[in-house]
């Protein structure tokens, strides 16, 4: 039997299910072109919660499309900065609000180049090539704001192992709560769910690829940060606030 070490702090209750839960996302400005590219695709607007009835795909039924996306349509079209996590106990979300705020007043903006690529088998939007200003907002905002992060509770740990950890995103589980953080980061604003060799995909990439490319000629400058929340357990993420860099 594999054993895993004891999660610092010692054990945790698990989280209240009506609880709400909380992340730092980038996500493109609302209304802009890339907002709404990802806000059709997916079938949901995650700044307004608005329905959207998705493109025809060919060779996928309506619903097969809906079920492909039925993920990335939950958490929202974005980026994460800082996976959900639950508010520590004795934080309240006007302190997270104010966290974030100050969080960003720090930060200048940056242009990244985005195109279609394929992590893992699941479609999405990534840098091309990577850039490490990202990677660096990134892990700045999973280490500064960690202090309200509430420790997961043994299902969640048992969760996220059974994807098969390697030895460092075991350790990144156990200091952050989350495995792909830091050194396992990548920037990804994901459109499928993943999505083996087939005819399936091949379908998704037709149709992907050239809606992407109308949004993605340009570079997608990174002026900010959203709070995005989980009113509770399996509801959608919808977008709060968004704080601007450099205040």
């Amino acid at each position: 039997m594999v054993e895993f070490p004891s999660f610092p702090g010692g054990a945790t209750d698990e989280p209240d299910p009506a609880a709400p839960r909380y992340a730092l996302y980038v996500a493109p400005e609302p209304g802009s072109p890339l907002a709404e590219f990802g806000a059709d695709w997916l079938g949901r607007d995650c700044a307004t919660g608005e329905r959207r009835v998705q493109p025809a795909v060919q060779g996928l039924s309506a619903d097969r499309l809906a079920e492909l996306t039925e993920s990335a349509r939950g958490y929202g079209f974005h980026a994460t900065i800082k996976p959900p996590f639950y508010l520590r106990e004795g934080r309240s979300e006007d302190e997270l609000l104010a966290a974030f705020a100050d969080f960003a007043k720090g930060r200048e903006p940056f242009e990244v180049q985005l195109g279609l690529r394929s992590l893992g088998g699941f479609l999405a939007l990534m840098m091309t090539p990577p850039d490490h200003r990202i990677s660096a907002l990134a892990a700045d905002a999973v280490r500064d704001l960690d202090p309200f992060r509430a420790l997961p509770g043994d299902s969640e740990l048992a969760r996220r192992r059974t994807a098969g950890l390697s030895a460092q995103q075991e350790t990144l589980l156990q200091q952050w709560g989350y495995p792909y953080v830091m050194g396992e980061f990548r920037f990804h604003m994901t459109l499928s769910a993943r999505l083996p060799d087939g005819p399936e995909r091949d379908a998704m990439v037709a149709a992907l690829t050239p809606r992407a490319e109308a949004v993605t000629a340009e570079p997608f400058r990174v002026d900010a940060v959203a709070l995005f929340k989980q009113p509770r357990k399996g509801a959608d993420f919808i977008q709060v606030e968004r704080f601007g860099f450099g205040g």
